[in-house]
């Protein structure tokens, strides 16, 4: 695997009443939802690895620590950035922003994991037993 640090990533989307915390039923009022910024984010942290993930492997978020600093009203864009600061075998650590049209509206960090999907999978579904 040739991951280094620095790769980066983006992910953007326009808040819809769906993707507000009313929407998602994380809060009661009509901005986007912190759900939704972490799964921006992590859309963010996946587009900087395209391409590079070896075949027959993926990634899975397996940790993120943000802070949601701002709040975004419906049919605004708000942008997710990832940079990669670690690599350590498996494990890719990413430094993650997210702005609006005003500015910043959240940081912090995403973890992932390289995985095989059907090991990973197997191991999930012997939960089903």
């Amino acid at each position: 695997m040739n991951f280094k640090p620095g790769l980066r990533g983006s992910a953007s989307t326009i808040v819809t009443e769906t993707s507000t915390a009313t929407g998602v039923g994380s809060g009661s009022v009509h901005v986007f939802a912190t759900p939704m910024l972490v799964a921006l984010m992590e859309k963010a942290a996946i587009n900087a690895l395209e391409g590079m993930v070896p075949e027959g492997q993926t990634t899975v978020g397996t940790r993120v620590d943000i802070v949601h600093t701002a709040a975004t009203p419906v049919n605004i864009t708000v942008t997710a950035y990832a940079e990669l600061i670690e690599v350590d075998r498996k494990r890719l650590l990413f430094n993650v922003t997210a702005e609006d049209n005003a500015g910043p509206i959240g940081h912090g960090q995403h973890e992932r994991f390289i995985i095989v999907p059907e090991k990973f999978m197997a191991k999930a579904r012997i939960k089903l037993n």
